[in-house]
Order: C-alpha cells, then sequence, then structure tokens
C-alpha cells in the first residue's frame, strides 16, 4: 500500500489551480502547505488529499519530469466524468475520454488527462461488470 507520492512541477500556482479543479470532484483538496522557507529553500509544496491526510504532493525545488502515471479512485462513474470535465476545463490535455476499459478489467471506467507538466493523471471507477 503506498502512503503518498509526490511530482515535481515547474509552476507550483498553475499546479495548484489545475489540481484544485481537476481533484474537487473526487473529493481532494489541499489539506497542508509547506513554504520554501520551511523547507530550507528546497521548494515549496502542497500537500492534496481528504480527511486531513496528505496523499498527494506537488512542488518545486527540483526539475519537473513527465511521463508519469497516477490514478485516483472516484467513487462512481459521474465523478471520473465530473474529474475529466473539470480537468480539461483547467488546461489538461485529453489522454483518453471517460468510459468503459474492459481490458483493464470488468467493470473498470476511467479517464485520463495530461496536465501542465506532461503528466497522465487518471480518474477510475472500478465498478460493476456490465
Amino acid at each position: 500500500m503506498i502512503d503518498h507520492i509526490g511530482l515535481a512541477v515547474s509552476d507550483l500556482d498553475r499546479a495548484r489551480d489545475f489540481y484544485l479543479a481537476a481533484l474537487g470532484p473526487l473529493g481532494i483538496a489541499v489539506v497542508m502547505e509547506v513554504t520554501e522557507e520551511m523547507t530550507g529553500g528546497h521548494g515549496a509544496h502542497l500537500g492534496l488529499g481528504r480527511d486531513g491526510n496528505p496523499f498527494f504532493w506537488i512542488g518545486t525545488g527540483k526539475p519537473a519530469t513527465t511521463g508519469c502515471h497516477v490514478a485516483f479512485v472516484a467513487v462512481d462513474s459521474a465523478a471520473v466524468d465530473a474529474f475529466y470535465k473539470a480537468a480539461m476545463a483547467a488546461g489538461g490535455r485529453d489522454n483518453g475520454a471517460p468510459g468503459p476499459r474492459p481490458e483493464y478489467s470488468p467493470g473498470y471506467y476511467a479517464a485520463f488527462v495530461i496536465d501542465p507538466d506532461g503528466n497522465n493523471i487518471e480518474a477510475v471507477h472500478h465498478g460493476a461488470a456490465s
């Protein structure tokens, strides 16, 4: 089980805006902020999550990398649809519209977007096979 994951971003304000919009439909928000001063000059960071638990971190201080893939659990297919719509409106690029992906597993419903730094971000609902 993974406790948390972090991605380096090139522009923290832009990434904040994107992720707050894209992950809001999944119930994910900023729960912790760490300033550049707090890290002793090693970047500023935002911890996103729920219920006070920051499980997804974005931050500066290192060069942003691309090609990472992160999938977030959605409570239902409507939340996947809302994630996709919000992410696209926030500047994401389409990498797979919402829909069933039975080739992954029965009941797999997901959407994929590319974030402003080129990472593949997914929302997935593991529902009943249709």
